[in-house]
């Protein structure tokens, strides 16, 4: 079984394959525990992390993987 993940890149009007995964939250309106999860080609991994942390929003980046995916 391949850890690897088909998942489109969450930048409006990517079509590339994501390869990384971003987790976040808006403190202001988010618990701690809710997290929302975006998805990012190697092109745009930099800009979400970027936009995101811009707001000072708490994030992860990792690597997109079929084991770090909730289903």
């Amino acid at each position: 079984m391949s850890d690897e993940v088909d998942a489109t890149c969450s930048r409006a009007g990517c079509r590339q394959s994501a390869r990384w995964r971003i987790d976040w939250r808006n403190p202001r309106i988010h618990t701690a525990e809710r997290r929302k999860t975006w998805v990012a080609c190697d092109e745009h991994v930099g800009y979400l992390r970027e936009f995101l942390a811009a707001r000072d929003f708490p994030l992860e980046v990792a690597p997109l993987t079929d084991a770090g995916i909730t289903r």
